[in-house]
This record gives structure tokens, sequence and C-alpha cells, in this order.
């Protein structure tokens, strides 16, 4: 069996950024798959599944919501290897695209107090797996060593 694309880019060399990592044609639109990776591959460790689902929902939540991405947001969440967080938007478009979007997204969870939406047993299968101090810390982390200066070293995914 070949090789899916995602398991051909090399782990131990990426870092943690946004990046393309497919492009999807549907009809007569594209589907643009992002990585938002948020910490390194085999460096650094993994996000603790509370704090990845509190960021699944803040993240869904504040996109859903979005004026301009609220339409387009086809999905938004974590990772199996819990490295970071899957973004698939209806459009064309490149890193550098969502960068904006993505700033505004984090600092909405960096920033969020009060009950974190959806986390109730009525409205979610794990409620009680919430973290949300440690989702704010980490969407504090990736925007002050990611997100706020991005280099095309952290747009593009390594050779």
């Amino acid at each position: 069996m070949e090789k899916i694309a995602s398991f051909t880019i090399d782990h131990l060399k990426l870092l943690p950024g946004v990046y393309v990592s497919r492009k999807d044609p549907v009809g007569s639109e594209v589907i643009t798959t992002f990585d938002l990776r948020m910490t390194r591959p085999n460096f650094e460790p993994v996000m603790n599944t509370a704090e990845v689902h509190t960021i699944e929902h803040l993240g869904a939540t504040f996109l859903r919501n979005h004026p301009e991405f609220s339409t387009k947001t086809v999905y938004f969440g974590p990772m199996g290897c819990r490295t970071g967080f899957y973004l698939l938007l209806a459009g064309d478009y490149e890193s550098r695209d969502i960068t904006g979007l993505m700033v505004d997204m984090f600092e909405f969870i960096r920033d969020f107090d009060g009950l974190v939406p959806g986390a109730c047993a009525k409205d979610c299968g794990n409620y009680m797996d919430m973290n949300l101090p440690m989702a704010k810390w980490l969407a504090g982390k990736y925007l002050n060593e990611v997100l706020y200066n991005i280099t095309d070293e952290r747009m593009v995914y390594p050779e």
C-alpha cells in the first residue's frame, strides 16, 4: 500500500507552524487542509487530551462564529498524535492567508474566561476531560513562539 502524503513529511525536521497539508477538489470548490502544528513532533511532549479537547471546543466555537470564515469552516479538530490540529476550509488558501485568523483564534483561546462552550454532559461525550488553564497556556506559547513572528520556514513543510 502506498503511504499517504502526511506520512511522507519528515517529522524529525518539522517545526511548530501553519502548513498547507493538502488541497482537495470537491466539485467546483477546493478544500484546503491546514496542519496547525503546536509542538515539535518527537522532540517535545505531546499535548494531553484535556487541553486538546478544550482547544477543540474553543477553536471550533470561534471559527463557527467568525464573520468571514464561519461558512468556510469544514472541520477543526485534533491530530491523533496530539501535536496539533487540522483545519479544513472551503477555498484555495495558502498558510499566509490564515495567519491573522489563527492569531485571532489563539488569542481568543488564550484570553477565554468562563465555562467552555459545550462542556456539559448534554453537549459532549467526555465533558469532564477539559483543562482550560493548560489550553490557555498552550495557546499563549503557540502565539509567542510561532504565530506572532511566523516565518516561511514555519509555513512550508521541510524537504
